[in-house]
């Protein structure tokens, strides 16, 4: 078997990836379309995204996957990684956040809106809540607005982490959605 070749089954459940399998596979994803393709965005909007960009560590938190920090990059949390598809699809995520951060001179992190916003686009063009990943995941769900509901779940997730939106939140989301959503950039529409 070659090295480079990594699969669920080399991941005993609850333990995920080794930093050395998570480096791998970083570097594999870095080689796939979509990745790829935010990259190049990224590179044309006068953001570069370094080697040392994105790292892979071994997180303290369990259930979180990965994130980006403006000034830091991207970490993915190498124990939550239990295949080559969450790893990319980590990369995809984070590397929206980082568009966004790039694109838009005044996004602040700290205001719940702006923080939301990005968390939706994230959700939306990566493919987070597209219903086979949801599948696999054996969460439940319903067909009908399936997406736009899973977007939300995870939304709300992630700015529960973010002190600025105590209370704030939900309200947040709903100013928002329709705008966020509906951004596809740099897309010409969701993938």
């Amino acid at each position: 078997m070659d090295e480079n070749d990594l699969s669920s089954a080399d991941f005993p459940r609850n333990r995920g990836a080794t930093v050395e399998q998570c480096q791998r596979m970083i570097h594999k994803s870095l080689l796939s379309p979509q990745v790829r393709f935010l990259r190049e965005q990224l590179e044309k909007a006068g953001c570069l995204v370094g080697d040392n960009f994105i790292k892979a560590v071994k997180c303290n938190e369990t259930g979180i996957a990965g994130g980006y920090t403006k000034g830091e990059g991207i970490v993915v949390c190498c124990n939550e990684m239990e295949s080559q598809d969450d790893v990319d699809q980590v990369l995809k995520h984070e590397l929206i956040h980082v568009f966004d951060d790039c694109r838009a001179a005044n996004l602040e992190w700290t205001k719940c809106a702006h923080h939301a916003c990005s968390e939706i686009r994230a959700g939306h063009l990566s493919g987070d809540c597209h219903l086979k990943r949801e599948l696999l995941k054996l969460t439940s769900l319903k067909i009908r607005g399936h997406e736009q509901e899973c977007i939300r779940r995870r939304v709300m997730k992630s700015l529960s982490a973010n002190p600025y939106c105590y209370g704030a939140a939900k309200s947040a989301v709903e100013s928002v959605w329709d705008v966020c959503y509906n951004d596809t950039e740099p897309y010409d529409r969701a993938p």
